[in-house]
C-alpha cells in the first residue's frame, strides 16, 4: 500500500548509489547476495536478545534490496537476477518472525508460526498471479521496471519493514505485534486472489 510512495521518495538517493557502486563496477546480484547475508545476522542478534542490532541489520538488508534494484535497472535488468532477489527476500521475510521464536519460544512461537503461515498467503498469492500475469502478458501499470507483475496489497514490503521495526523496538509484544500483522496479510492474500482470479478469468 506504502511502497509506491515510498518509492518516489528514495528512488534520487537510491539511483545516486547505484551510479557510485555502477562506476566501480558493482554487480546487482552481488548487492543482492551481501544484503541477504547481512540480513541474516539479524537472527543470531534476535536469538541473543539484541533487537536493536537486529534492526540495523534489517535495515541495511532493505537498503541493499532497494540499492540492488536501482543497479539493475542501470545495467539492465535480467531474469536470473530477479528470481535470485525476490527468492532471497521471502526468506529474509520469513527469517524475521522465526528468530523471535528461537528466542523464546514458549512465549513467541504460535504467533510467530501464524505470521509466517500469512507470509505463505501472501508471497504465494502474489508470485502465482505474477507467473500466469507473464503468461498472458499482462503489464503491470503501477512498476513498470520490475521484472515480475507487483500485486499491490495492504501489506506490501513498506508495510513489513515497519512491522519488523516495531518488533525489534517492542520485543516484549511480538506475539500481538504479529497476530495484528499476520491478520492484515491475509486480508491482503484474500483481496489479491479475488482480484487475480477475477482478472485471469477475464483473459
Amino acid at each position: 500500500m506504502l511502497d509506491s510512495r515510498m518509492i518516489q521518495h528514495l528512488r534520487r538517493p537510491l539511483n545516486y548509489g547505484a551510479c557510485a557502486l555502477d562506476a566501480k563496477g558493482v554487480k546487482a546480484n552481488r548487492v543482492t547476495i551481501i544484503g541477504f547475508l547481512v540480513g541474516g545476522l539479524a537472527l543470531p542478534s534476535l536469538v541473543f536478545e539484541l533487537p536493536l542490532l537486529a534492526l540495523f541489520f534489517i535495515l541495511l538488508n532493505r537498503i541493499f534490496d532497494g540499492l540492488d534494484g536501482a543497479l539493475a535497472r542501470i545495467q539492465g535488468p535480467t531474469d536470473a537476477g530477479g528470481f535470485l532477489d525476490i527468492s532471497l527476500d521471502f526468506i529474509f521475510y520469513s527469517l524475521v518472525p522465526f528468530a523471535f521464536v528461537l528466542a523464546n519460544p514458549s512465549e513467541n512461537a504460535v504467533a510467530g508460526a501464524f505470521l509466517i503461515f500469512s507470509f505463505v498467503g501472501t508471497g504465494s498469492s502474489f508470485l502465482a498471479f505474477s507467473s500466469l500475469a507473464f503468461k498472458k502478458g499482462i503489464t503491470d501499470p503501477v512498476y513498470k521496471n520490475k521484472s515480475i507483475y507487483y500485486m499491490t496489497g495492504l501489506t506490501e514490503g513498506t508495510e513489513t519493514l515497519l512491522c519488523f521495526v516495531f518488533m525489534c523496538l517492542f520485543p516484549a509484544y511480538f506475539s500481538e505485534i504479529a497476530f495484528v500483522f499476520a491478520c492484515l496479510c491475509w486480508f491482503t492474500t484474500m483481496s489479491r486472489i479475488y482480484n487475480g482470479f477475477k482478472t485471469l478469468e477475464m483473459r
